[in-house]
Formats: structure tokens, sequence, C-alpha cells
């Protein structure tokens, strides 16, 4: 839109169908978004209106509601979703705090799919060989990258906590500081777009898939969760001797309770599950431990006033909107419903199989499409139009055959 056409209050519309939008460009039967097809309003949130600094020339974003003409939210918005999450807090007089840890690669450019991803040449001329991990010196090489993304991120009002890299190639993490969940699914939306244009400047490549390296532990978006009491702050997670309360144990419960429904929602793509099958510091259970990172949910170390639940499932490949908003439905269902968590988890643990997630796309969208909790939770619509708009993504995949394949199983009798 022109930047005369927005300050005039001209309104932007768009078909409903796109919020089902696959990520191949297709679209599922038009019954799941309406057999008309009609509009809805793009309404800007002011707050989320950003100059572009990487852009040469001057260019604006703004962060848009997808609302229906009445004035409600749109069932199929992601962002819509999480407001409504956020406002049955609200309700109980709570408000959830997040913060979100994400993990990327950065590649040289990939012009051939079928070849893996490689390290780009760094500072020094050489690509990086993986001898990094939480070096203070990691990035150097990707220094003038690096100095831009920080300098952006400043133009864009995200505050950053961390900034380190992590133990695959070329693989780095970003933890944002934690606040308001609306804020910060639209913090991780915009770094990630911001990642991706700043790549491309430099001459290089941002993936956040997953699992993008084979023997290479993939990229999580781990979500930190409290809950506090509105006009206090209080964390009631913790009591006044700082022991854990009722209402911790029974949001635990309820995250468990959600955890095997939801993971289509956390891990959305078929390579989503690549991530998970290799399950090295990326738990695909619903055990729940103090300080493991083997479990599912793990409670940091920390003082009484920051207890938290990290849920250690959803991939960087997640919408930060969908993920936190499932995430924290769940565990303010445990609150309502005072579930029980399973007994804490320690050291070395079998999984067992009340606690096990789905491990393949096909098996989680199917568990998905027979939740009553996630009906209940985000509505029939939303639940149909998502595993719709996904199944016609897995069934893309099907239609392909691997190298993998071809090289293994051609030669079989």
């Amino acid at each position: 839109m022109t930047a005369a056409g927005f300050l005039e209050g001209r309104r932007l519309q768009m078909a409903r169908g796109v919020l089902l939008q696959c990520i191949m460009g297709g679209y599922p039967e038009s019954r799941f978004y309406g057999s008309d097809d009609g509009d809805l309003a793009l309404v800007p949130d002011l707050a989320q209106l950003h100059r572009l600094p990487w852009s040469q020339h001057p260019r604006a974003l703004v962060i848009c509601d997808a609302d229906e003409f009445s004035g409600e939210s749109s069932a199929l918005s992601t962002r819509g979703q999480l407001k409504a999450v956020i406002a049955r807090y609200a309700a109980r007089g709570l408000a959830p705090v997040v913060a979100t840890e994400l993990e990327f690669f950065v590649f040289a450019p990939n012009t051939d799919p079928t070849q893996p991803f490689r390290p780009p040449v760094g500072l020094d001329g050489r690509p990086e060989e993986g001898f990094s991990a939480f070096s203070i010196s990691s990035n150097n090489g990707l220094r003038p990258f690096f100095s831009e993304v920080y300098a952006c991120m400043a133009a864009l009002g995200l505050p950053r906590d961390t900034f380190m890299h992590e133990m695959g190639v070329s693989q780095f993490e970003i933890n944002l500081l934690h606040g308001d969940p609306l804020l910060l699914a639209d913090q991780t939306f915009l770094f990630k777009h911001l990642l991706k244009e700043v790549a491309l400047k430099h001459g290089l490549t941002v993936v956040c898939m997953a699992k993008p390296l084979a023997h290479t532990a993939g990229s999580s978006m781990h979500i930190h969760q409290s809950v506090v009491e509105l006009g206090s702050g209080r964390n009631v997670f913790s009591d006044e001797a700082g022991q854990p309360t009722a209402a911790f144990r029974h949001f635990i419960g309820g995250q468990q309770a959600g955890m095997a429904d939801f993971t289509a929602l956390f891990a959305p793509n078929v390579n989503s599950y690549q991530r998970l099958f290799h399950p090295y510091a990326s738990p695909n259970n619903a055990c729940w431990s103090h300080d493991n990172r083997a479990a599912g949910l793990r409670i940091p170390a920390s003082s009484p006033v920051a207890r938290r639940v990290e849920n250690r499932l959803p991939g960087a490949d997640a919408n930060p909107y969908l993920a936190i908003a499932a995430s924290l439905a769940a565990g303010l269902y445990g609150i309502e419903h005072e579930l029980e968590p399973s007994a804490a988890i320690q050291g070395e643990f079998e999984v067992p199989p009340a606690l096990s997630l789905p491990c393949t796309l096909h098996a989680a969208l199917d568990r998905l499409k027979r939740s009553q909790l996630a009906i209940e939770l985000f509505g029939v619509e939303f639940i149909e139009g998502y595993v719709a708009s996904k199944t016609l993504e897995l069934t893309s995949f099907h239609d392909e055959i691997t190298p993998w394949e071809r090289r293994v199983l051609a030669a079989q009798a």
C-alpha cells in the first residue's frame, strides 16, 4: 500500500482463504474458509508500525489483525487466537509472561535444493568447521552481517537478551527479553523476517528449518512461561515463602494434557519431525523436570520470582503466535481444571507411553483432528482448516521420491 493510502486510513482487505494458504502456495477446499471466499479487513496495529532499516528506499511494515467486517477477529487468524488466550487469562485476573529462544542457521546461498546446505565463507576466507559453539569469537567471521542485525534490531525496537553460537555448524541462538505474549510473538516474527532480509544483503541464507542438516542438532523455539496477577505483578507460580504453588503444578498438568494433541501446532512441517526423531536437546515427550534438558517441559534453575515453565517442543519453524497460544492455552486449561502433573523426572529416564508424543506429521495431524481439547480451545473452524492445509503439504511431500529411496532401494530385488 502507498504511504498516502495508509495515512488516509484506506482499508486493506484480503480474501479469508489466504489465512489457510499452504506453504507450496495452494489452498484446501473452499468449505474450510467459506465457499464465497469473502474478504477480511486487515487492521493495522500501530504499535507495530516500523520503518524498515535494511531497505534502500523508504519502506515500512505494519503488523495487522485479520478481522471480520463485524469487528471480531477471524477464527482463522493465529494472532487473533493468541489475543483470545490472553483475554481468557485476563478474565481470571491473570496475565501470562513469555520469552522465546530462537535458533537459526546462517548458510551460503543454496541454489540447488538437492544439495546440502553449506556454511558461508567468513572474514578469514574459510567456512566454519563447527568448533565454535559458545565461543566468544564464534560470530567474528560473520561480523558485518551480525553488526547489521544488531543495528536493525535496535531500529525496530527489538530488545535482545543474549546472542550465542549454538551446537551446529554456523548455528546461532537469540534470547528475547520476557514480556507480554503478543509482543513477544510480534518480536519473534519481526526478528525472523529481519534475519532473512539482512542475510540477502550480505549474500547469505538464513534458515529457520527445524532440522536443516543431518547429524547436527536442530533448531528450536523454546517458550518460557510464567503467570502473574494483574495489578500486583506477583508470580502465581511461587508463594510468599518462595515455594511452588498449586497453580504452578496445575499449569504443568495442563501443558502435559495438551502436548500430544498440540504437537502439530508446535511441529508444523514434515521436517519438524527430523528434529524430534533425533531427540538430542530436542525432547519429544511430555515429561517435566527440574533443569533436565531431556524433558519436554523443563523448569530452569531460578529464583522464586522468576519461576517458569520452559516448553522445549516447538521448533524454529513454528508459527510464534500459534505456538505461544497453544502452550499458554494448555497451561490455563490445567489451572482451570486443577490438573495434577505426573511425577518429575531426573537423570536418565524412559518416557512413559502416556507421555509420548506423535513422531510424524501424519500422526500429529491425526491426533489434532481427533482432539476435543483442541476444538474446545481453538474452535472447530480453525482446527479443521489447519489440518486441511497441513494435509495438503504432507500429500505434496509424499508425491516426491527422495534421494535416499533412489540410492538405497533401487538395487533391491
